[in-house]
């Protein structure tokens, strides 16, 4: 009998940026590979992707976002307009993550999820043109709770390159540093409890306060964003 995951690994880590493109210029000139999600010149969000594990999304919201706040919520659930306008809320910086689940195993998983007493929103079919035409397709739930990291499947098709080389040396993401609330604890732990690459620690708030990359030599503070260096034993390879 196939048995379902209690808890879920990350997918990707949200960066909020004021200026998108100012944004992508900058992680190019610090040594990564960027790409755009989309044909650049509509673009809202650009990738640094890995050869595997969790990746870091730039994004970047509407000036008027506000104005989206309830068509959101109608599409996402309750919580989601909330969810979009705290992350431009607090300036450039860490603003969410996003938790992979197996497509089969994302029914089962809310039902997990909903007896735990965690409430969610309605699943979102989603689909994305990339930068070079291709489509890729998703689904995302989001808690109601709108500092409580969120589900997503994988892409399809899947969108991690076979072989990757950022020039300086970055190879992976080896720890994610997620403050928790006391009173998220509980949920925090139901939905991402048994991905080893999280690092819990007390917080005021919820949130993502730093990643910690293999093969970065120096630490780096780009667009509010605190990427710790962690220089990759020679042979090794970072964790999946």
């Amino acid at each position: 009998m196939n048995t379902v995951p209690s808890s879920s690994t990350c997918s990707h880590v949200l960066l909020w940026v004021r200026d998108l493109h100012q944004a992508v210029a900058s992680f190019r000139t610090a040594g990564f590979q960027v790409a755009y999600a989309t044909p650049k010149a509509r673009a809202q969000h650009a990738h640094i992707w890995f050869s595997q594990g969790p990746i870091i999304e730039l994004l970047t919201t509407p000036r008027h976002a506000w104005l989206f706040k309830w068509p959101i919520d109608c599409l996402a659930g309750r919580g989601a307009g909330r969810r979009m306008l705290r992350w431009a809320s607090k300036g450039e910086g860490f603003c969410d993550l996003a938790l992979l689940c197996d497509d089969r195993a994302l029914v089962p998983r809310l039902k997990s999820l909903a007896a735990g007493g965690v409430a969610m929103g309605r699943t979102v079919n989603w689909r994305r043109t990339c930068e070079n035409g291709s489509q890729t397709r998703f689904r995302f739930v989001y808690p109601r709770h709108d500092r409580l990291p969120f589900l997503v499947t994988p892409y399809q098709p899947c969108q991690h390159p076979a072989q990757l080389t950022h020039p300086n040396g970055a190879t992976g993401l080896v720890s994610i540093h997620l403050g928790v609330h006391p009173a998220d604890h509980t949920a925090v732990n139901l939905l991402a409890g048994g991905d080893p690459l999280l690092r819990i620690h007390p917080a005021e708030h919820t949130g993502v306060q730093a990643v910690e990359i293999a093969g970065l030599a120096h630490p780096l503070n780009l667009h509010g964003a605190r990427l710790l260096g962690c220089p990759a034993p020679q042979g090794e390879e970072p964790h999946a």
